[in-house]
């Protein structure tokens, strides 16, 4: 082979991880070991912490920008006041002090000369909660600014984090209920009418999980009911890849969770909420609708990203277990991702996604609890509503 017709072996490498791409969907099915095609897939090299990484395009990869992008609420100041404050996060990796200055300024007039248009987009019941945050927002602002002006990059970093938190607490408030009917046909089914937070404390470390029943109620609140119950405690990590944490497979024949009430494994629905859609789509992959180009409200772009796994041939079969991603651009590339869409996330993790990389087969769940939220879950009648 010539110089000139010679593959560079990082390209290569490359181009074996996304031909084989369209594998990792059948490994995230509920009984196949997925063994086969492991060899195709390695590490990719990087040190620094996932949700670190410069993305790929325009690729989100932080979980908390994701969630934030999510909530349902309408109210433009809001969201524009996000824009300017998430823009630069973009602006700090290139040292654009100017343009961050500029941003920060215009986010600043904004809490300044839109007031009463930001608490306008609060309902009533919220108004209190509203207007001890707006102050807070006001000084964090102030807190990033001087960093800027001190041209310190940490401390930015930090501040801004901060600024960004404050932000979605005072956007939560402006959700006045949960915006849309859940098809009746599901009324046996548990759902999240809201956020929760769950603490995974494995062997290797605790995550912090948010679900979020916004985008995925019934996937969502399948999974917080089955935290409460303590159905996760003990359970092990039974498949553990390059790319995810499967867990969730309780002992015994069954592959899924039976419900006391039934004596029947409770499945749940493909559940995706097409960004722009009112509601969530049901009962099919969005590849079979032929919704080819749709994006999801909680697309597979982060590490730590919560899903339901399912049986390949069953879209509607998912019961108890679930995987969590391990981000890897080259296989989640932007425009093209392979499990958007096919498979349904519920959640990120917030805190904690580094162990991740220290997980083995074997390692296992001690305890999973709701730390937040749990007030937002909605049973069946006749269901036991504690553990």
């Amino acid at each position: 082979m010539t110089g000139t017709n010679r593959i560079p072996w990082s390209r290569l490498v490359r181009a074996l991880r996304a031909a084989a791409a369209a594998i990792v969907l059948v490994s995230l099915t509920i009984g196949l070991s997925g063994a086969w095609w492991e060899d195709w897939f390695g590490g990719n090299g990087s040190t620094e912490p996932a949700q670190e990484r410069l993305p790929q395009g325009d690729t989100v990869t932080n979980p908390k920008t994701l969630l934030r992008r999510a909530l349902p609420i309408d109210s433009e100041p809001a969201r524009e006041f996000e824009r300017h404050v998430e823009e630069t996060v973009r602006l700090l990796r290139r040292r654009r002090w100017g343009a961050i200055e500029q941003n920060l300024q215009q986010a600043a007039r904004l809490l300044r000369d839109r007031r009463s248009a930001l608490m306008a987009d609060v309902p009533q019941q919220h108004q209190a909660a509203a207007q001890e945050l707006l102050p807070q927002l006001r000084s964090q602002l102030q807190q990033v600014e001087a960093a800027v002006a001190d041209r310190d990059v940490e401390r930015v970093r930090d501040e801004r984090r901060e600024l960004l938190e404050r932000f979605d607490r005072l956007a939560e408030q402006m959700v006045a209920a949960f915006p849309y009917a859940i098809p009746e046909r599901f009324d046996h089914l548990p759902r999240l009418k809201g956020r929760a937070t769950v603490e995974l404390e494995t062997t290797q470390g605790t995550m912090t999980v948010v679900a979020d029943g916004y985008s995925a109620p019934l996937t969502a609140g399948n999974f917080v009911d089955l935290v409460d119950r303590g159905f996760y405690d003990g359970l092990p990590f039974h498949r553990v890849r390059d790319f995810l944490a499967q867990t969730g497979n309780p002992q015994g024949a069954e592959t899924g969770f039976i419900d006391p009430e039934t004596g029947q494994e409770r499945t749940v629905p493909l559940e995706i909420f097409v960004r722009g859609d009112r509601r969530p789509s049901y009962g099919q992959t969005l590849e079979e609708a032929g919704r080819y180009q749709a994006q999801p409200v909680l697309p597979f772009s982060a590490n730590g990203t919560v899903a339901l796994a399912r049986p390949s041939d069953d879209p509607n079969g998912g019961s108890s277990q679930f995987f969590l991603l391990k981000y890897d651009s080259e296989l989640t590339p932007p425009g093209f991702n392979v499990m958007d869409g096919r498979y349904a996330a519920f959640g990120y993790t917030i805190q904690g996604d580094e162990i991740l990389q220290d997980l083995q087969e074997g390692d296992k769940i001690r305890s999973a609890r709701v730390v937040r939220g749990l007030d937002d879950l909605v049973r069946p009648q006749g269901a036991p509503q504690t553990r």
